[in-house]
């Protein structure tokens, strides 16, 4: 099992327990998160921290997969958001620490993002 592999796992179940230490504790400090389908980047772990604590209604998280090998990884999810539930797939990079860099998302629709998170995000 490769390191970025383990780190996934956490990322994973630290946003399921809502664990907000765990979770920045797996991201590089510049991390660079991207959301193709809202046009939405967040840059820095501070940021994608709030992103995620602060992302509105009930959120839960179910991995399917998840397969990584020296140069990245990639997850297949359901997320459940308010009772309504999409498939995701989620690629990462890492840094030379193990960590995660990048984190590109991808759902089956494009949506308007929830309001309240402008603060947080860059639209594109």
């Amino acid at each position: 099992m490769t390191e970025l592999r383990k780190t996934v796992e956490t990322f994973w179940a630290a946003a399921q327990a809502r664990d907000w230490a765990a979770f920045a504790g797996t991201l590089a400090e510049d991390v660079l998160y991207d959301l193709p389908q809202t046009r939405e980047r967040v840059g820095g772990r501070e940021r994608y921290v709030r992103f995620n604590r602060e992302y509105p209604g009930d959120r839960r998280v179910r991995v399917e997969r998840v397969v990584a090998d020296e140069e990245g990884a990639v997850s297949w999810i359901h997320c459940t958001v308010d009772g309504e539930t999409v498939p995701a797939v989620t690629f990462f990079t890492g840094d030379a620490e193990g960590r995660i860099r990048t984190v590109t998302d991808f759902r089956p629709e494009p949506y308007e993002p929830p309001a309240g998170r402008e603060h947080l995000v860059t639209r594109y």
